[in-house]
């Protein structure tokens, strides 16, 4: 019989322990125990999981959607702006270093009064600052209170299903963050209108103060305690969290400051991987180590990572290729309201089939298909021109997007179940790499869309200026058609003409614009296509290679019968 969510909670842990049946009890410590509940409280919990989970993620997929806006409003450069979404990364890349201990030896309340208070006081500092530097400062402590959220937005998750369908709650709780991109660039808009930025700053507080009484309402059950913070986890992360920082500072601005032209970039690179290298080193002869860097270096971690990084990616076709292509058509953000609408959908269509369809035999099959799917969705987009609309899109980025909620729940299931067949002493390193990998792949994906969409414009224009000269009768024609428009303002001769060149250049800029994005598109489709082809092969050679064994172990049979039994010798006289 289900039992009230709050029963025996007061208990200690090993008394409660004993009231728990074998599938209640946690996986893993600092997770909840997973009791039995009642369909209505099963419900409770599925909804609180979805709004920390979206609280925990709107406000920086708001900020990255909206970072020309916000420029405006703050007064700054494109430099200064690029700061912000980078230092949310910055800092919440590697929180789980810290965090997933912290929750470990001190228990799931406090953990989540610490993360939701701080986010509520984030959200109201928002409305408080009105300058760069205060901005920059509450975004970064958003990156850190956002690693708290979207850890209790599974853990709600995974108690609003029972036993047998457990690992679908996780599947269902770890692709809820990725909702919140396409829901900010629906909302963002009207916000926007109403009171600029402190509109949405107000939003983001009512929710987080709604996600906050929900949880101290709605509490998660009791998990086991130990102790486990050692002096030199606090070495390692002190050299770590640097590291990344800096890895993503390269990562984010690299392409804005350009790659060769700031000695920055290079200095905190060198930064970068000094620090890492000395806190892999620290953890490398550590006998509990956080990051236990031999098991990380193995052939199948390796090659999951390797998948996991290549998908977060070329999922930057959609994030950064497919968006900053219609801004370079014209588009606005009240024009994609469609496009972002069917994104969402397909985000949740893809969620619910990766859930429904899991199989824990067979995970490395969605990730191969959402790669497959990219690669489609992909290559569809490379034949864009000057005319296409968000609804030429719909097939391909419905594509992208049902890929990208398809892959998180299983890559993160194979490493969660490899961690697991070594008693979890690796799941501090595992869930740690992921999130590096999550965020870094993000910021790499924009970096590498950016930087080749950058190479190939100026190539491209190259191209099209070449054959732009006023010996052309074509060129002649068509610079008059364009400066025709202004023929009824502008008397000068001279200014006419310059206006209609001034017209014919914006046109070749857009146009080749417009062919270096589909010069990406076909590389993203390239890389995905080899991507699902790799995967597909090392998820098919170990069946290739026991069939083999199969079929010599036979042949070995055929080819040297066992040999027939000898009579036995009459015996002799003497």
């Amino acid at each position: 019989m289900a039992r009230r969510a709050d029963h025996n909670w007061h208990l200690p842990w090993e008394q409660y322990l004993a009231t728990l049946k074998p599938h209640e009890r946690p996986t893993l410590p600092g997770s909840p125990a997973t009791p039995d509940h009642t369909a209505w409280l099963r419900l409770q919990y599925a909804l609180t999981g979805v709004l920390v989970a979206l609280v925990g993620s709107l406000g920086n997929a708001a900020v990255t959607a909206n970072l020309t806006s916000l420029q405006g409003s703050l007064g700054i450069t494109i430099t200064e702006a690029a700061w912000l979404p980078v230092v949310f990364v910055m800092t919440n890349a590697c929180m789980n270093l810290i965090l997933f201990k912290f929750r470990q030896q001190y228990g799931l309340r406090l953990f989540t009064q610490i993360c939701l208070t701080a986010f509520v006081v984030t959200c109201a500092a928002h409305l408080a600052v009105d300058n760069y530097e205060s901005t920059l400062f509450v975004r970064a402590v958003a990156g850190m209170a956002a690693v708290g959220l979207s850890t209790l937005g599974f853990l709600y998750m995974i108690q609003a299903f029972p036993a047998q369908h457990r690992l679908k709650g996780l599947v269902i709780g770890i692709g809820l963050s990725s909702f919140a991109v396409p829901i900010a660039r629906l909302i963002m808009p009207s916000l926007l209108e109403m009171n600029d930025w402190r509109a949405f700053y107000t939003f983001e507080l009512g929710m987080a103060l709604l996600a906050w009484a929900a949880v101290q309402v709605l509490r998660l059950p009791p998990s086991e305690r130990l102790k486990l913070f050692e002096p030199l986890d606090f070495v390692t992360f002190a050299l770590f969290a640097p590291g990344v920082a800096l890895l993503a500072a390269v990562l984010g601005l690299g392409r804005i400051v350009w790659w060769t032209e700031a000695a920055w970039i290079g200095w905190a690179l060198a930064g970068a991987i000094l620090l890492l290298t000395a806190a892999l080193m620290i953890e490398y002869d550590r006998r509990n180590p956080l990051i236990n860097v031999r098991w990380l270096t193995g052939p199948d971690i390796l090659r999951l990572f390797g998948a996991i990084l290549l998908i977060r990616i070329t999922l930057s076709e959609q994030t950064s290729g497919a968006v900053g292509f219609l801004t370079v058509v014209g588009l606005g953000p009240d024009q994609l309201h469609g496009l972002f609408l069917l994104i969402l959908l397909a985000m949740i269509a893809g969620t619910a089939v990766s859930a429904l369809t899991l199989n824990m035999a067979k995970l490395n099959k969605p990730i191969a298909i959402a790669l497959g799917l990219i690669a489609v969705g992909a290559f569809i987009d490379s034949h864009a021109t000057v005319l296409t609309r968000p609804a030429q899109l719909y097939v391909s980025q419905a594509m992208i997007a049902f890929a990208s909620a398809m892959f998180v729940g299983p890559a993160l299931l194979i490493g969660v179940g490899k961690v697991l067949q070594q008693g979890a002493r690796n799941i501090i390193s595992f869930i740690v790499m992921f999130s590096v990998l999550q965020n870094l792949g993000a910021l790499a994906g924009s970096a590498l869309i950016g930087t080749i969409q950058v190479v190939r414009e100026k190539f491209h224009s190259n191209q099209l200026s070449a054959d732009i000269t006023s010996l052309n009768p074509e060129v002649v024609l068509r610079l008059r058609q364009l400066s025709g428009a202004y023929a009824s303002t502008i008397t000068d001769p001279a200014l006419l003409n310059a206006e209609g060149v001034a017209m014919l250049t914006r046109q070749v800029t857009q146009q080749a614009n417009i062919l270096a994005y589909n010069d990406v598109f076909l590389i993203i489709a390239a890389a995905a296509g080899l991507g699902c082809a790799w995967v597909t092969a090392v998820h098919l050679h170990p069946r290739f290679e026991a069939r083999r064994q199969a079929k010599r172990a036979a042949r070995s049979m055929t080819a040297d019968p066992a040999p027939a039994a000898a009579p036995t010798a009459a015996p002799t006289a003497d």
